[in-house]
């Protein structure tokens, strides 16, 4: 017997937003409230970073990590994620897709419009788009500092306009409570 998906995911929730913005933590607040059963956070660097990893001989448990390591590499690995994305588009969103059964799919890390396209191609009316925003001081705070050839290239600047999002969350720490934004939005 051949194990197949239904027709795909019930909502697919697309998350972008700038480094050090929040991303993972309001993505993983998400699963942590609908459980791993009905949603599974789906991170679109995982498969670049683990190819890039393996063609390049690097550790990807660091690369997969937020500490320095992945900073070190993160402008030539973008350069590299770039080349792929210009043979096929919708490459890594495959990868990171395959095998997902949860009918909830939650995208961590959306940064191109090519990203959001491939899931409104595949899946139109499960898919929103959703952006996380918060100034360059609580960025920060939290690690970030601004850093030629990453924090201007498309994939931190892809998604700043020509995107209609569904919804704005404001991860500051004087916004509404992330809990309460998300409920407005939604019956997470």
């Amino acid at each position: 017997m051949t194990e197949e998906r239904d027709s795909g995911p019930k909502l697919v929730l697309i998350f972008s937003g700038k480094r050090k913005s929040g991303k993972d933590y309001v993505t993983d607040l998400i699963q942590n409230r609908l459980g791993l059963e009905a949603c599974c956070v789906v991170r679109l660097s995982a498969p670049l970073k683990r190819q890039y990893a393996q063609e390049h001989g690097l550790d990807l448990d660091q690369l997969l990590g937020p500490g320095p390591y992945k900073e070190q590499h993160r402008a030539d690995m973008i350069c590299w994620g770039e080349s792929c994305r210009n043979q096929d588009p919708g490459f890594f969103c495959r990868l990171a897709t395959r095998g997902v059964r949860q009918p909830v799919w939650v995208v961590s890390d959306a940064r191109r419009l090519s990203d959001i396209q491939w899931f409104q191609s595949k899946f139109p009316n499960q898919t929103h788009n959703i952006r996380i925003q918060c100034s360059e001081e609580t960025r920060a705070q939290r690690g970030w500092s601004f850093t030629p050839g990453v924090d201007d290239a498309e994939s931190e600047c892809g998604l700043d306009s020509g995107v209609e999002f569904d919804w704005l969350i404001t991860n500051e720490a004087e916004a509404l409570p992330l809990d309460e934004q998300l409920q407005l939005h939604t019956s997470l």
